[in-house]
């Protein structure tokens, strides 16, 4: 898959919070530092992410997008 924004890491899922609506997906990547990503609940469901996958974390002005390949 092609991906327009150029701005990609590996991480790791370390922790997955689920709220009503939303859901917030913790993350180690390298360099020895985190991040974390905000989506809706369907998206997470939809993506099949859970805690320990390696998913692709692509960065594009205020967006950060996570790619389970």
């Amino acid at each position: 898959m092609k991906y327009g924004a150029k701005n990609q890491l590996l991480g790791t899922v370390t922790q997955i919070k689920r709220g009503t609506v939303m859901s917030q997906v913790n993350l180690d990547i390298p360099a020895e530092s985190s991040m974390s990503s905000v989506l809706t609940l369907d998206a997470l469901d939809d993506l099949g992410i859970n805690e320990g996958d390696q998913v692709r974390v692509v960065v594009k002005a205020v967006n950060v997008l996570l790619i389970k390949e």
